[in-house]
């Protein structure tokens, strides 16, 4: 075997939470002493500063970004295994502004700070629009397992936007309440209130359990594209 198809669930307390993100992995002739040539389904959108549009994966491990020692691949020591968790935790992380290069310097620094949520605003809003495409157009084979996750998890996205619109943000962990007060922008509300009527109608289309409990984020929306 020499062509995979990975799908990961992006993690909770992230931009990526709930979401699915396909990768094709190829092992080249020289396998494994050159790592897998890694294909990301970005349906033309950049979520995060090490996948592009085009697809390419921007990591040290797949030698397609500068690195050295144990960040780069090696024939005797590194894995499949490796490159999955690579992305799973490096690339879709928490805080996807600090993957842009040269500004992990700015980790915990007041500009860092300024611009890293509404760098993961902008991710998690691109997230639930490459939501809309997987459910529009699933990758081939894997139809019915993007709808069974998005029949148990839909209610659970809808409940972050939710929690968005009224100012808050959801504990995706545990996904029963409200934990915390965060900060909202306009732009983000805004984005919202285009965006949630697109996601509860694909939802309901395939029958996700709960959604009807959040007719009211839809309602939500009516209300705020009004004053807008």
């Amino acid at each position: 075997m020499d062509l995979l198809r990975v799908v990961m669930v992006g993690a909770s307390r992230t931009p990526y939470h709930d979401g699915l993100f396909f990768f094709d992995l190829q092992l080249p002739p020289s396998y494994p002493d050159a790592p897998p040539q890694v294909y990301y389904h970005s349906f033309g959108l950049r979520l995060n500063p090490n996948l592009y549009e085009s697809g390419t994966v921007y990591l040290s491990l797949l030698n397609t970004f500068g690195g050295e020692g144990t960040e780069v691949w090696s024939s005797t020591a590194s894995s499949l295994l490796q490159v999955v968790v690579s992305i799973q935790g490096l690339v879709l992380n928490d805080k996807p502004y600090y993957n842009e290069t040269g500004y992990e310097t700015m980790v915990d620094k007041p500009e860092g700070r300024r611009n890293a949520l509404p760098y993961s605003e902008n991710a998690y809003l691109l997230t639930l629009r490459t939501m809309l495409h997987l459910l529009h157009r699933p990758p081939r084979g894997f139809e019915e397992f993007v709808k069974e996750h998005f029949r148990h998890r839909g209610r659970f996205v809808l409940r972050t936007c939710n929690a968005w619109l009224q100012g808050n943000i959801v504990d995706n962990a545990h996904a029963t309440e409200v934990s915390r007060k965060q900060p909202c922008s306009a732009g983000l509300r805004l984005a919202l209130t285009n965006m949630v009527p697109s996601l509860m109608a694909a939802f309901t289309e395939i029958r996700a359990d709960g959604c009807e409990e959040y007719r009211s984020c839809e309602s939500n929306c009516h209300v705020l594209s009004a004053t807008h």
